[in-house]
């Protein structure tokens, strides 16, 4: 089962109370995957399609419980590769109360987004990535939606795929707040422990990523040094040296893998890591300048 899947029989399961609630929760539905047609007999039928048994159920169980209509329920089966099921809830009766739904209070707009997810929405997998989603056939329901997801501190973007237009968020902690506000707190709870393991995994890569490249950076410091100081034994030796940076440079060919922390604490008196770097610079100097007059003789 997909993590929308999840989420979307864990919703399938919540029937709000409140009367106000669960027609906002159908107006959503109806809206967002619903037709009208006319029946064989000439009556009017109201038919809402889904892929997901989890939905066909939750707008079946609201509608029996809203309204005292004939309700008839659909199963075909898909053809195609993928050879799913898809269920059909037809209604037959007076639907006039949802054509005039207001939702303002919280609680309403909660039970909209709810159920304009489980019609249309989608959240991936957050082990690959995140990405919430509901697909709307209108620019006017893009920002009716935005405007609710807005009022609950959620930024919701727009884009258009193909022929439809999606209202989607992709930031990690916003999709934790949306099943928050869908009240999908079981999603919730398994999108949050995978969110934290990925952050924590992360975190400790970006970590040994750093301390890898300061190794590295270390190491290379350490071999351009040994050469410089190999380069002045070979030239002049250690005997015009001062005597610190001759102490500092036969300790560092001892040390090859020695930090300037480490063989500061070795030099008697022991010196500090900036005072050891600046005689290891003062020596990269010294091999600098025999280089070029070597090669100004050469020349």
């Amino acid at each position: 089962m997909s993590f929308s899947s999840e989420i979307k029989e864990e919703l399938s399961g919540q029937i709000p109370t409140a009367r106000h609630c669960q027609l906002a929760e159908i107006a959503a539905i109806l809206s967002f995957c619903s037709r009208v047609t006319e029946e064989e007999n000439g009556s009017l039928g109201l038919r809402m399609h889904t892929e997901n048994l989890a939905v066909a159920r939750k707008y079946f169980t609201l509608l029996k419980k809203t309204f005292n209509i004939r309700l008839d329920v659909m199963v075909r089966q898909n053809k195609g590769i993928r050879g799913g099921r898809s269920f059909e809830v037809v209604s037959y009766g007076d639907l006039s109360a949802i054509q005039h739904v207001l939702v303002q209070n919280l609680c309403c707009k909660r039970a909209f987004i709810r159920g304009a997810f489980l019609a249309s929405g989608s959240v991936s997998d957050p082990e690959k990535g995140y990405h919430f989603e509901i697909v709307c056939n209108s620019l006017e329901k893009v920002n009716q939606l935005c405007d609710m997801i807005g009022s609950f501190g959620i930024e919701a973007r727009s884009a258009m795929r193909k022929k439809n237009h999606i209202v989607y968020i992709k930031e990690g902690a916003q999709i934790v707040d949306m099943l928050n506000v869908m009240e999908a707190h079981v999603a919730l709870m398994n999108f949050e422990n995978i969110r934290i393991v990925k952050e924590m995994r992360n975190s400790v890569n970006r970590q040994v990523n750093c301390e890898t490249a300061n190794l590295n950076k270390t190491v290379s410091a350490a071999v351009k040094q040994i050469e410089d100081i190999q380069f002045i034994k070979a030239t002049i030796g250690f005997d015009q040296l001062p005597e610190s940076l001759t102490e500092i440079a036969k300790l560092r060919l001892e040390q090859p893998s020695a930090t300037l922390k480490e063989l500061g604490q070795m030099l008697t008196p022991s010196v500090g890591k900036s005072g050891v770097n600046h005689r290891l610079r003062k020596l990269s100097l010294i091999a600098e300048e025999l280089r070029e007059h070597k090669e100004e003789r050469l020349l």
